[in-house]
């Protein structure tokens, strides 16, 4: 409509400025006294070009209402968009915000039952793409007390890697499924000593390998895993996971 009154609208005006002058012609020739042709055809077209001047303006004014509305109903919908984002973001802060207390609050039941434990919350901020290794990074690094070795741990307490790299305010987590991770593991209910390595055809199955038994033993799955302390590079009696599946090597271990 506003192209069409721009495209049209000096038309329009020239039609009414004409229908003014041959109304006003009228008018004053009348009140001269004078009559002739031009004045009795100015007469007879006066009252219906007075009707349509009057119907042509209020045809304009009733677009220009139009326009008006329409561009009042057109801000009105941008700060309706603009609220409803606003409050879309309040929403999903506010989730945010419960997941992370249900998070802290677990992790607060868990170092209660764990006072030697001093940890430090994080968040995951990129995942490694590559293909031959299993890596993640954090939001926090040595400004925060993380160290080269440090575990890392689920809210929960399931171990889920250890700090391989380290910057001020970031540090690179190697995951437990990860082809260079190895460390100490008791199993099952007889505390049954091994090894958990990382294994290049496991780790796309999201899964680790536990080898290198000290004895002949008997493993079932479901057996919980968990870090045995030894070697120092992780607390003993952080769980790792449960077996999920027994396998032979060709030297008759199982895993």
């Amino acid at each position: 409509m506003k192209k069409y009154l721009k495209k049209n609208g000096i038309l329009l005006l020239v039609l009414v400025v004409a229908a003014a002058l041959v109304v006003g012609l009228a008018s004053r020739q009348k009140a001269n006294g004078k009559s002739g042709v031009l004045t009795g055809a100015a007469n007879s077209l006066r009252i219906p070009i007075q009707g349509a001047v009057g119907s042509v303006v209020d045809w304009m004014q009733g677009i220009y209402g139009y326009i008006y509305q329409y561009d009042k109903l057109v801000a009105e919908n941008e700060a309706l968009r603009r609220e409803l984002a606003e409050a879309q973001d309040q929403v999903r802060a506010s989730a945010e915000a419960a997941e992370e207390n249900v998070r802290l609050r677990t992790l607060l039941g868990y170092l209660e039952k764990n006072t030697t434990f001093v940890t430090e919350s994080a968040m995951i901020t990129s995942w490694d793409a590559s293909n031959w290794t299993s890596s993640f990074t954090i939001s926090k690094g040595s400004n925060y007390g993380i160290e080269l070795g440090d575990c890392v741990i689920t809210e929960s307490g399931m171990l889920v890697g250890q700090i391989a790299q380290l910057g001020t305010n970031w540090a690179t987590v190697r995951s437990i499924i990860d082809v260079n991770m190895d460390a100490g593991v008791l199993v099952g209910d007889g505390s049954i000593a091994a090894m958990l390595v990382g294994d290049y055809a496991l780790m796309k199955e999201n899964k680790c390998k536990l080898s290198y038994f000290t004895e002949d033993v008997t493993l079932f799955t479901g057996d919980v895993v968990v870090t045995s302390g030894r070697g120092g590079a992780f607390p003993a009696g952080i769980n790792v996971g449960t077996v999920t599946e027994l396998r032979s090597e060709a030297g008759g271990q199982s895993l």
